[in-house]
C-alpha cells in the first residue's frame, strides 16, 4: 500500500524576511491509499500551501515529502488534483477533457478515448460525453474534473476545496459522490475543507491546522464516511449524538485557536 508522508515540514515563501513566521512549521502528516484525510482550519492556517507541497507545486524549506520513501521534487501523474475552479478546457468536450492527459502521456486515440469514456460513465455522464463547459452545470463539471484527474490512474487524489463553489443542494449529493469515487478507485484521498460538517461526512481522518505558523493542532479518527458508504443516510448521521459530539468539539477548537491568536 502506497503512503504519501510529510516530515518535519517547513515552509516559508521567497520574499519573506527572517523575521516573518513560516506558512507552515514542523509539519508531520502520513497519507495512506485507503485514507480519506480531510484538512480544516481557519483561514491562514496553511491549508492549501500544505495540499501544493503534497502535490509538487512548491518545495518545503526545510523537512522531507516522500512517496513510498521515494522524495517528492515536483509534480506528478501519481498524484492527481483537483481545484475548487474546475480547470476543465472550454475548447474541448468533456469527453476530450478526460482524454487529454492520457493524449500527454502518448496514449493512442482509441485507448484514450475508450479510457474517458469508461470514467465518465463512473461519474454518471455518459450521456454529456459530447457537450461542451458553458453547456454542464457546476457539479457536472467537477464531475469531469475529477474523471480527468483519475485518468492516469493516480495512488492520490489531491482536492483543494472542490465542492466550495457549488449550492447546498449540489454539494451534499457531491459528497457521496466523493466517498463513493474514493472507495471505488482504491486512492488515497486528501482534501481541504472550511466545512466542518463536510469534514465529519468525508473523513476516516481529520487533520486541524492551527495558524500562525499553520502546524497541526489535533487529528481525530472518524467512522461517518465508511458509515455513509454503508448505507446510513447522511441525515442520520448528522443527527446521530456522536456526530453532533464531535462537531461541536471540532468548532470549539478551532474558535479556541483563533481565541488564542487573538489574545
Amino acid at each position: 500500500m502506497s503512503v504519501l508522508s510529510l516530515e518535519n515540514v517547513t515552509l516559508r515563501y521567497a520574499g519573506a524576511d527572517g523575521g516573518q513566521p513560516p506558512v507552515l512549521a514542523s509539519v508531520d502528516l502520513s497519507i495512506d491509499q485507503d485514507e480519506f484525510v480531510v484538512v480544516i482550519g481557519r483561514s491562514g492556517s496553511g491549508k492549501t500551501s500544505l495540499l501544493n507541497l503534497a502535490a509538487g507545486f512548491v518545495r518545503p524549506s526545510s523537512g522531507r515529502i516522500r512517496l513510498d520513501g521515494a522524495p517528492v521534487t515536483g509534480p506528478g501523474a501519481e498524484r492527481a488534483v483537483v481545484f475548487q475552479d474546475d480547470a476543465l478546457y472550454p475548447w474541448l468536450t468533456a469527453l476530450e477533457n478526460v482524454a487529454f492527459p492520457l493524449r500527454l502521456r502518448g496514449f493512442s486515440r482509441v485507448d484514450r478515448l475508450a479510457r474517458a469514456h469508461a470514467l465518465l460513465d463512473q461519474v454518471g455522464l455518459r450521456d454529456a460525453s459530447g457537450r461542451h463547459v458553458w453547456e454542464l452545470s457546476g457539479g457536472m463539471r467537477q464531475r469531469v474534473g475529477i474523471a480527468r484527474a483519475l485518468a492516469s490512474s493516480p495512488k492520490f487524489l489531491l482536492m483543494d476545496e472542490p465542492l466550495g463553489a457549488l449550492d447546498a443542494l449540489t454539494r451534499s449529493r457531491m459528497q457521496g459522490f466523493l466517498l463513493e469515487v474514493w472507495q471505488a478507485n482504491g486512492v488515497g484521498a486528501l482534501l481541504i475543507t472550511h466545512s466542518i460538517e463536510e469534514a465529519l461526512l468525508l473523513a476516516t481522518r481529520i487533520v486541524v491546522l492551527a495558524p500562525k505558523p499553520g502546524r497541526i493542532a489535533s487529528e481525530i479518527v472518524t467512522t461517518f464516511g465508511r458509515e455513509h458508504l454503508a448505507g446510513t443516510p447522511p441525515s442520520e448521521i448528522r443527527s446521530s449524538p456522536a456526530f453532533r459530539r464531535l462537531q461541536d468539539e471540532l468548532t470549539a477548537l478551532i474558535h479556541a485557536e483563533e481565541e488564542g491568536i487573538a489574545a
